[in-house]
């Protein structure tokens, strides 16, 4: 198998690797190809996956989390330059086989380092039952693509807050759960980062090609859709969010939004409240086709006194009820 390396240290964006995995897919000779890669602390989404409900978009925005979405399936993972991510390109077209082996040829390469991983029969690769790798799958014409994560002392804080688990009792028992869930590899190996990283490479791959700037430049190329907001947010469902609270001093709330590719279709407010103005021409149409963030709900709100709408009510207090 053969090693695709960049021409120099450089560390990109993750839309960057995503690309290259393409562009070594569509334009190099039908073989396997294998690389690794480490970003920045970033968020990544499966292909038809609803943002919000797998993302805390606050929680990335106020930690510099960057999130984007990916081509293949699966759920939401979360990345830094504590965890390793690889991709294998072959020209098998047969799922089970392909993904079948890429996960036997990790779990091997683990198991000769004497850690005693196993795959699942789904994605993942597991230590004790903990996860330390999750996986992924998609095809192009003619080529198969494969890649994933190996924790190897990831910030497991970020991981449980910027992403949320569909699991309830994940989601309700937080960090201290996720912790249960997931393990890294420096507690079973004494070898650093780099050292893993080149047994990975020594292990799976006889050969090596390096990009050309020409290759560079192509792969930035195909890189642009990842960055435009109808990639990231075209694949989500228009969808509904019900969710309650309570506001002292106010009343209580049942808030319900109407949504699609992550914009306001339609807000409507319920609850016990007094209401002292017009609510749906001086607060409920200001919502509509605004993004579901705080910016965009701060300069939508922007002159509103909410008090003269609702009794009492002040314009922070609505849009933590909005957004929280």
């Amino acid at each position: 198998m053969t090693y695709v390396a960049l021409p120099e240290e450089k560390l990109y964006r993750l839309p960057f690797y995503l690309a290259m995995e393409e562009y070594v897919a569509r334009e190099f000779p039908a073989q396997d190809y294998f690389f690794m890669w480490q970003v920045e602390p970033t968020v990544i989404f499966g292909r038809n996956q609803l943002v919000d409900s797998e993302v805390d978009c606050e929680y990335c925005k106020s930690n510099g989390i960057e999130m984007y979405r990916r081509k293949s399936g699966g759920g939401c993972v979360y990345a830094d330059m504590s965890n390793i991510m690889l991709s294998y390109i072959t020209p098998s077209s047969n799922v089970n086989f392909t993904f079948n082996r890429y996960m036997l040829m990790v779990e091997h390469t683990l198991q000769r380092l004497g850690v005693d991983a196993r795959t699942t029969g789904r994605n993942d690769i597991l230590v004790d039952g903990m996860k330390v790798s999750g996986n992924a799958f998609y095809h192009l014409p003619g080529r198969s693509i494969v890649h994933g994560t190996m924790l190897y002392d990831t910030n497991i804080e970020h991981m449980a807050r910027a992403t949320t688990p569909s699991d309830v009792k994940l989601k309700s028992k937080g960090v201290a759960s996720v912790r249960q869930h997931v393990t890294t590899l420096n507690k079973y190996i004494a070898l650093s980062i780099e050292e893993l990283k080149e047994t990975f490479r020594s292990e799976l791959c006889n050969d090596e090609r390096v990009l050309t700037a020409a290759d560079i430049a192509a792969i930035e190329d195909i890189e642009k859709e990842y960055y435009t907001y109808e990639f990231i947010y075209g694949n989500n469902p228009a969808y509904s969010i019900v969710k309650n609270g309570r506001i002292e001093g106010v009343g209580e709330f049942r808030v319900s939004i109407d949504a699609k590719d992550g914009v306001v279709r339609k807000v409507n407010l319920a609850g016990d409240f007094f209401i002292v103005g017009d609510i749906d021409s001086m607060l409920l149409a200001k919502f509509k086709g605004i993004r579901l963030e705080r910016e965009a709900l701060e300069r939508a709100l922007e002159g509103v006194d909410c008090g003269t709408v609702i009794m009492n009510l002040k314009k922070e207090q609505l849009i933590n009820l909005l957004t929280d």
